[in-house]
């Protein structure tokens, strides 16, 4: 599965000084031609899909997934599209709104390094659920997603990481663009349409970073209501509801409204280059630990570190974490509340305390994140003493790089980097490696025949004939 690496660079301005973004965007979703998708390409996709499936049948076996069920149906009733793992049938959107919700839930879906954006959790919902509306088969559902994750990536890399500074999630803000495109190509929308549904999207799309003060579940909701935004705009543009044409550029578009002063203009360019020719989709990082990918290099030090020495926490007098500084304020700070984590949402964005159960268990997995670990004593009290540092030699985006320095009482220090972050595009877990985390993530919610049959469905997906049937396969008993 390693892929060429493919790193995004601004071209001259005047490249794209006669067509906006919106308008490229259009003609390269609208008018890609399906068969032109490389295999490489088309494969990689179904074992991001795999992933995301298999997480969101994990999801189901926990709290918010069935308070999110229980909210939405009773708002809407029953509909006609599947939720994955669930009995339950919603309307289009509410079922995309839940699918999300699941997909993302437990922080373990795969993302796009220098997009910073989880694409995955909004536009496959979103492709799965107006793909079955559409009856369109499998190969042309997949062409959506393929296009789709291409336009988050691109749109997410020109902010530079700068979302996260000013407060904004971009999976939820950036991903109803996607979302709408990858919709409107469902739906048959012509350019002019697609043009004006990323319009409407610039009035939809939203995300608050507000959730790491206290570990509340708003991020959950994102890439769901992204979904939902995406495929509202697709529809109304389809009937000819006008939306603004400057999405990106204008004086209040995306960029100049939520960066503010943390917006180069020259950076437009990034959102359309090297279009059907450098393939983001290959760069996207499945994650290997069920947590913030801003943490995961540490994490891996820690492990890393366990395996290779054996440690005693209370033998440990510091620990250094060094991280990039453009993520501190997600998985740093405010201190406190990142030593002691109100629940497992807010664990999975602390470095303290992913680092600290890294060192003491030697792993981290969902297990790190149930009350008995959260609650573990020898933990927390390892989890004052970690500190973290700006990391000098970061790449950041591109690579989520960490190391790990721990000094032990009788002053001995051992270290570990990770200046690729495992998962990354030039670092990729191999195909074997997400088949069994797929196998790992759908065994805690359906018997082994059940997710044997998922695997076989979705590894086959450019098969299927119809997305509806597929859609059915994946919803509960």
């Amino acid at each position: 599965m390693n892929a060429p690496v493919t790193v995004l660079e601004a071209p001259q301005p005047e490249s794209v000084a006669n067509s906006l973004v919106s308008e490229e965007l259009a003609r390269f979703v609208g008018a890609f031609a399906t068969s032109a998708i490389p295999a490489a390409v088309t494969a990689r996709a179904k074992h991001l899909i795999l992933d995301a499936v298999g997480i969101a049948l994990a999801s189901t076996g926990y709290d918010f997934a069935h308070r999110a069920m229980t909210a939405i149906s009773g708002l809407a009733g029953v509909g006609d599209f599947p939720v994955i793992g669930m009995p339950a049938r919603l309307p289009l959107r509410d079922a995309a709104l839940v699918n999300g919700i699941l997909v993302h839930g437990l922080d373990f879906d795969d993302t796009h390094s220098g997009g910073v954006i989880h694409a995955t959790a909004s536009v496959l919902p979103t492709v799965l659920a107006v793909g079955a509306q559409q009856h369109a088969s499998g190969r042309e559902m997949l062409a959506a997603y393929v296009l789709g994750v291409e336009v988050a990536a691109r749109l997410g890399a020109v902010a530079k990481g700068a979302f996260h500074q000013v407060g904004f999630h971009p999976t939820g803000l950036i991903g109803a663009f996607a979302c709408a495109l990858a919709a409107g190509r469902l739906m048959g929308l012509n350019e002019k349409q697609l043009v004006m549904a990323q319009g409407l999207t610039l009035s939809a799309g939203s995300g608050s970073l507000e959730f790491l003060e206290d570990g509340a579940w708003n991020k959950r909701f994102h890439p769901g209501w992204a979904a939902v935004s995406g495929i509202t705009a697709a529809a109304l543009a389809r009937q000819g509801f006008v939306g603004a044409k400057r999405a990106y550029e204008g004086r209040f578009g995306l960029y100049a409204s939520h960066l503010q002063g943390h917006f180069d203009p020259s950076n437009l360019a990034l959102a359309t280059a090297g279009l059907g020719e450098l393939w983001e989709l290959q760069q996207v990082a499945v994650k290997p630990f069920p947590a913030c990918h801003f943490v995961h290099a540490c994490v891996d030090a820690a492990v890393t570190l366990t395996r290779e020495h054996t440690l005693d926490a209370k033998e440990i007098e510091q620990v250094r974490a060094l991280v990039p500084a453009e993520v501190v304020k997600t998985v740093c700070e405010p201190a406190v509340n990142k030593r002691r984590p109100a629940n497992s949402y807010d664990a999975q964005f602390s470095i303290p305390y992913t680092v600290a159960a890294a060192l003491r268990r030697g792993q981290f997995t969902l297990d790190e994140l149930e009350d008995d670990a959260l609650g573990d004593a020898d933990t927390l009290a390892l989890a004052d003493r970690v500190q973290y540092e700006i990391d000098p030699a970061t790449t950041f985006p591109r690579h989520y790089t960490g190391e790990v320095i721990v000094t032990l009482r009788g002053g001995r220090t051992l270290r570990h980097r990770e200046a690729v972050n495992r998962g990354n595009g030039e670092r990729p877990l191999s195909e074997v490696d997400i088949i069994e985390k797929f196998r790992s993530n759908a065994a805690r919610a359906v018997a082994r025949d059940k997710a044997q049959a998922v695997e076989t469905l979705l590894l086959s997906l450019d098969q299927a004939a119809d997305v509806g049937a597929l859609a059915d396969r994946l919803g509960g008993a």
